[in-house]
């Protein structure tokens, strides 16, 4: 999965947030240059692919908690891509990728993610993609479009979602700020426009999520130190950047300015704000601290997005790629059975249900098929874009009682039968509601047996 995004969005600092640990670089530093891997491994290991020669182990240390990763000599320009094997939990189920910014005032850079996003003519590297914006503008639209037509399994939109990544900085970095986020969000994610090319948006406080994943005892400290201040003495010094910064006698006694610096470095004002805050309303641990600090973030609402739209639908989509990769290879490089062989991925494309499900999702979305406004979000549901169990496909919640999945599959099954054999409805639609009708069969069969219930 790739995190994809134009400068300053917030990637490398999303992709520690993920993974708990600060293991990408946020700066300007040279690695932030590349198309950078985090995949599992049991044990920390950095591997250099250069654009000529053979890999070759890079050194590594640790400093205040973050990875520093040395090129030594190396240029960016001489690297195709950086490995980095790392024992996280988070990187079991699936890999990120790390890309330079799309729009980069280097050319160098936004050329290497656009090649690696969207290869004019063979399988591109990543399975699915989480563009980051700070508000969504054309040149946003420009590349997802250009994703769902051409990117990774050209998959129309389904493997893709759209993140809001500096939260905070909406309504002007005020407490409510991640509120009127998550509202943008929800506007964005009822356009029909992004429908068609993304499956969610979700708006996330990337710099508080790093920051609550990574939060240390002294910084806990700190905050302790500032909600203790009088009101008007902490809300002074909480109204602006300079204001914080400022370097005075009253100041000084407080919190030394190079800690408020510090603390602006890791969690931004409004993170700053609101960890006060939270301390003085009873967040009286380390622990509850980061866990108030991440929750308000919206981290936990992108991984819900990516483990019901990616997660459970990896086999799929690598299998996809797989496939097209296959295809790729030979129609560059024929063999005398290549034409069998190309035939033989044409129909597992066209003919396994899966795929059946996704690209009539995809022409849904883009409205090449209309379903009626009755039944639209049944059957998108039933086929699986808010999650591919059968609780999620019927709308339930996951502990529901296995007689009661089974009667509502039951009920839902018989309904879509009746649809997909209704004269009134037009071709189109009798052909999806068959689908549909597949799927809830599909749901069926993952349920238990009703002896064993």
């Amino acid at each position: 999965m790739a995190i994809a995004g134009k400068v300053k969005a917030g990637k490398s600092t999303l992709l520690n947030a993920i993974i708990g640990e600060m293991v990408a670089a946020t700066d300007a530093a040279e690695c932030t240059k590349l198309v950078t891997w985090y995949q599992y491994a049991a044990a920390p290991r950095l591997t250099l692919f250069p654009r000529r020669g053979a890999p070759r182990a890079l050194p590594a240390s640790r400093r205040d908690g973050q990875l520093i990763i040395d090129l030594g000599r190396t240029q960016a320009e001489d690297v195709d891509r950086l490995v980095v094997d790392w024992p996280s939990r988070r990187l079991q189920a699936t890999t990120l990728i790390d890309t330079p910014g799309i729009g980069s005032m280097t050319t160098e850079n936004s050329e290497r993610s656009t090649a690696f996003l969207l290869p004019e003519d063979e399988p591109a590297g990543a399975d699915a993609v989480v563009y980051l914006m700070r508000h969504l503008h054309a040149n946003d639209f420009e590349f997802l479009e250009a994703f769902s037509e051409f990117g990774a399994t050209r998959a129309g939109g389904l493997n893709a979602i759209a993140v809001l990544s500096r939260a905070d900085e909406i309504g002007g970095g005020r407490l409510d700020a991640l509120q009127s986020a998550r509202r943008v969000a929800t506007r964005y994610r009822s356009d029909p426009r992004m429908l068609r090319l993304c499956q969610d948006v979700v708006s996330v406080a990337g710099l508080l999520a790093q920051a609550g994943r990574s939060l240390r005892q002294d910084e806990f400290g700190s905050f302790v130190t500032l909600a203790g201040a009088t009101r008007d003495d902490a809300d002074a010094l909480l109204l602006s950047v300079d204001r914080f910064l400022v370097s005075g006698p009253r100041e000084d006694a407080l919190l030394p300015v190079a800690t408020r610096q510090a603390l602006l470095d890791r969690f931004g004002l409004f993170g700053v704000r609101l960890a006060t805050t939270l301390v003085r309303q009873g967040s009286n641990s380390p622990d509850l601290l980061a866990a108030e600090l991440v929750r308000r973030s919206g981290l936990d609402d992108l991984r819900n997005a990516l483990e019901s739209r990616f997660t459970q639908r990896r086999d799929l989509l690598k299998a996809r790629t797989a496939l097209q990769a296959v295809d790729y290879v030979l129609r560059r490089e024929p063999l005398p059975q290549s034409r069998a062989l190309r035939a033989e991925i044409e129909r597992i494309l066209a003919g396994n249900h899966e795929f059946v499900e996704m690209r009539l999702l995809s022409a849904i979305r883009s409205s090449s098929v209309t379903i009626p406004e009755a039944y639209q979000a049944e059957a998108e549901r039933l086929l699986g874009a808010n999650g591919v169990s059968p609780a999620e496909r019927l709308g339930l919640v996951d502990d529901t009682d296995p007689r009661m999945l089974r009667a509502v599959t039951m009920e839902t099954l018989d309904r879509w039968r009746r649809l997909s054999e209704h004269p009134v409805y037009p071709r189109a639609f009798t052909d999806a509601a068959r689908t549909v009708v597949r799927s809830c069969e599909g749901i069926l069969f993952q349920l238990p047996d009703r002896g064993s219930v």
